[in-house]
């Protein structure tokens, strides 16, 4: 699912040691289908020029306001009014005090003064001590209230030698606020609880039971919900995906025990709760605390069952609650999932055969059955988890209007 795909995009760019990871970010817009226009300041022309940004962003470029407008076609207020949304990366200290003190002087504080939607972000980069700086702070809260969103810059070693906050940070989180900004807001207001990834039962210090699940879908439903403007607290056993740039609350556990009480801390004020974590159904009864030597040929474990979160949920879920659980099944997948559902006492069970190994747990597809109280079956055809998480998201907002 591409969300930015033909979207009109401002990109604007000030001068700043970080303005080559703005060529990247017109080399990824550009990669992600949007209709972009580039509009650099005068200053930023001297670090780089026009034509690598036109060639890498496949656009066109705007430096000057005089020079720009041709046969009654005004730059600042077509592209303000024609365009879905507006970046400002990297966003030097001298172009944020002149948008928030309303200052119009060159094309790109023409353009951020007239901008109307609220799609709009700014990316602050610069020395620690300018960032700091109680004037530049104030002019940041000031952009804030006036619907900018501003995306931190991360803290590291800077171009002048200091270390401190002020780095660019990366592109890919840019991309998630812009799709964040473009996505509407139909789940506005409620609270989600997500579960996501496997959970670990140790062994000894060095060994543990585990399962194959990676997370994925769980970490897109999170983006996915977040996106459509809810507020998503995702639990998470270990896996190797960064969280969602924009999520609201993220906890990491490992053991199933462990997930279950930061289950119990948030299910009561949540609208949704969505279980897709692959919980181990068993621990190891005699843990060593010591690692295990190779001394015998065979080794025994005893197991015992966890505690099923899922289940424990369903019974005491409020009536206004809608508790979504998985079925990650090898064979008799309607048959094995709907059991669950009655079961669990679940809204809504998500069926899918891990068996396939391209819609299994290290693929970025999958293929699901969506599957209500009454039986009802919606098939959902492979794509992109991505896809997949709007698509469930979808049938909440179509089938549960409460």
């Amino acid at each position: 699912m591409n969300i930015l795909k033909n979207k009109k995009i401002v990109l604007g760019v000030s001068s700043g040691i970080a303005i080559y990871k703005a060529v990247d970010l017109s080399s990824k817009l550009r990669k992600l289908d949007v209709d972009l226009n580039i509009v650099l300041t005068e200053d930023s022309k001297k670090m780089i020029s026009p034509v690598v940004f036109s060639a890498v962003g496949n656009c066109p470029v705007y430096t000057d306001y005089f020079n720009e407008v041709k046969d009654g076609w005004i730059p600042h207020t077509q592209l303000s009014m024609e365009s879905d949304a507006i970046i400002i990366a990297p966003a030097t200290a001298n172009i944020i005090a002149k948008i928030a003190n309303g200052f119009a002087d060159d094309l790109l504080s023409l353009i951020a003064l007239a901008f109307r939607k609220e799609a709009k972000i700014l990316v602050p980069t610069m020395n620690t001590r300018m960032y700091e700086s109680p004037t530049l702070q104030r002019n940041l809260d000031i952009l804030k209230k006036d619907g900018w969103i501003i995306v931190e810059p991360e803290v590291g070693h800077l171009a002048c030698g200091e270390v401190g906050k002020g780095r660019y940070p990366d592109n890919e989180m840019i991309l998630e606020y812009l799709e964040y900004v473009l996505t509407k807001k139909d789940m506005k207001g409620k609270k989600v609880l997500i579960t996501a990834g496997p959970t670990v039962e140790p062994i000894d210090p060095v060994r543990n039971i585990t399962n194959r699940s990676s997370g994925r879908m769980g970490y897109e439903l999170a983006r996915a919900f977040s996106y459509r403007g809810a507020e998503v607290t995702l639990i998470s056993g270990p896996t190797n995906i960064n969280p969602p740039y924009i999520l609201k609350r993220f906890i990491n556990v490992n053991t199933a025990l462990e997930m279950k009480n930061e289950v119990m801390k948030y299910y009561k004020n949540s609208d949704i709760i969505v279980m897709s974590a692959a919980v181990s159904d068993y621990k190891v009864k005699n843990y060593s605390n010591k690692k295990i030597k190779k001394e015998n040929e065979n080794i025994i474990l005893e197991l015992d069952r966890n505690p099923d979160i899922l289940k424990e949920l369903g019974k005491i879920k409020k009536e206004n609650q809608i508790l979504i659980g998985f079925a990650a099944e090898t064979n008799n997948l309607l048959n094995y999932a709907k059991r669950k559902l009655v079961e669990k006492n679940c809204d809504l069970i998500i069926a899918n055969d891990v068996s396939k190994k391209e819609i299994g747990f290290d693929s970025n597809l999958n293929e699901i059955d969506i599957i209500n109280k009454m039986g009802d079956v919606t098939h959902v055809k492979k794509s992109s988890k991505r896809d997949i998480a709007f698509r469930i998201i979808d049938y909440i907002a179509n089938n549960y209007s409460g």
